[in-house]
């Protein structure tokens, strides 16, 4: 079955889903790159030309903590992290008028490393939401806002990032579990009770290449079924590797894609194929699982696609994201070829840029706070209009959320809303 195939059918289940389940509404993100982890909104009816009718601004509000943290959104509620005086921690925020609802540091001191800030997004999970501090300390905290435990990863399984900016993982929920990267050769991925934080198992790091370096890397994890062995796939710090999800077994190692720098992108997952990409002059892969093994299906050179920050999104069969290391340029890439159909184009933004999808269009976000609309079409580059945001300041580099018909952009202390 083609890799386009394959994608249709998992935006047709992923939409029936979302739309029938009682306990997740269309308009809710409750967790990193929304519903399933992919960047995609099923909402419709957005505007479509903003040359003509930009998005109105509805609220700007200040308090939410320093941070590159984007936000999560269910049942009304707004929730991120950041810093704050005393620590780091969460935020809850009313999406009706962007109204403090609540503040919990889950840290005793603010994290010191580059670039601070809180970095991850709470994943929600009915009554309770699950944060990584960027020091490494996973907490679960009710939604009203009480810390109900939390583990260090440096104290409980020598914790390690593979450089110096910080813990940047979003947890995974998957369901009586919550999946994270302490990133230790002994306890790299661990399983832990959701309730209670008791640790299910850990997994202890097989064979991996010499690229990159040991240790976690700044993505968060997503999970495939390829070849009928459901496993967790994580970029890390030595490129992407495999993790039978039942027990944590080690299974596999792509080392290619690894640099020793920084390992960003949350990997794309295509029934038996998983995608990645990283910056630093690295490039980007195709791979055919079978439950136990990866296989290459092609490698792109740095200079045909490397994703340095800012998330990838599969459409149709088709890779969009921005291009080249401290670049964001829009491209289109066939994932089955890795034939590039467009671009890179020149957008009116610069630096790097996240992507996210909605109602057939992309809305990137660059690191200079400029936000693009562009059609979602392998045919050649659309450009659809573009907005410099109520707030800038330093690199803009949260990623755009779509709920209810609103676009929400995190920038440090600051969260807008606009109407989309």
């Amino acid at each position: 079955m083609k890799v386009g195939v394959i994608q249709d059918m998992q935006k047709i289940a992923l939409t029936a889903l979302i739309l029938t389940s009682p306990l997740l509404q269309a308009k809710d993100w409750p967790q990193w790159r929304g519903p399933d982890r992919t960047g995609l909104s099923t909402e419709t009816g957005i505007i479509k030309d903003w040359k003509k009718s930009p998005p109105k601004l509805l609220w700007n509000v200040e308090g939410t903590g320093k941070g590159f943290s984007s936000v999560s959104i269910a049942d009304g509620v707004i929730y991120t992290t950041g810093n704050f005086e005393n620590g780091q921690g969460v935020s809850a925020i009313s999406q009706k008028d962007g109204k403090l609802l609540w503040q919990t540091p889950v840290t005793d001191e603010v994290p010191k490393h580059g670039y601070d800030g809180a970095r991850c997004v709470p994943t929600i999970d009915g009554d309770r939401l699950y944060v990584t501090a960027s020091n490494g300390l996973i907490a679960c905290l009710s939604t009203k806002g009480k810390v109900l435990w939390s583990k260090d990863f440096k104290e409980e399984w020598d914790g390690k990032m593979m450089s110096g900016w910080g813990f940047s993982e979003s947890p995974l929920v998957d369901g009586d579990r919550v999946v994270c990267t302490p990133g230790s050769d002994k306890a790299f991925i661990v399983s832990l009770d959701k309730k209670t934080g008791a640790t299910k198992w850990k997994t202890k790091l097989g064979e991996v290449g010499k690229k990159g370096k040991d240790g976690a890397g700044y993505s968060s994890i997503v999970i495939s079924n390829a070849g009928g062995v459901k496993q967790y796939v994580q970029m890390t710090g030595r490129g992407l590797i495999g993790i039978r999800a039942k027990d944590g077994k080690f299974l596999w190692n792509y080392n290619k894609v690894a640099n020793s720098t920084a390992n960003i992108p949350t990997p794309i997952v295509s029934g038996d194929h998983v995608f990645g990409s990283t910056g630093y002059g690295t490039g980007s892969a195709l791979l055919k699982l079978d439950g136990k093994s990866a296989e290459e299906v092609y490698f792109l050179k740095p200079k045909t696609l490397q994703n340095h920050h800012g998330g990838m999104v599969l459409i149709d069969g088709h890779i969009y994201c921005g291009h080249k290391h401290n670049g964001g340029d829009p491209i289109c890439v066939e994932l089955e070829t890795g034939e590039v159909k467009w671009g890179p184009e020149k957008g009116i933004g610069h630096g790097s840029a996240c992507v996210t999808y909605v109602d057939n269009h992309l809305i990137y976000r660059y690191q200079s706070g400029h936000v693009v609309l562009v059609k979602a079409t392998p045919q050649g580059y659309e450009e659809k209009g573009s907005f410099m945001p109520a707030h800038q300041e330093k690199e803009s580099w949260a990623h755009p959320v779509v709920s209810d018909g609103k676009l929400y952009l995190r920038e440090q202390n600051h969260l807008m809303c606009y109407e989309l």
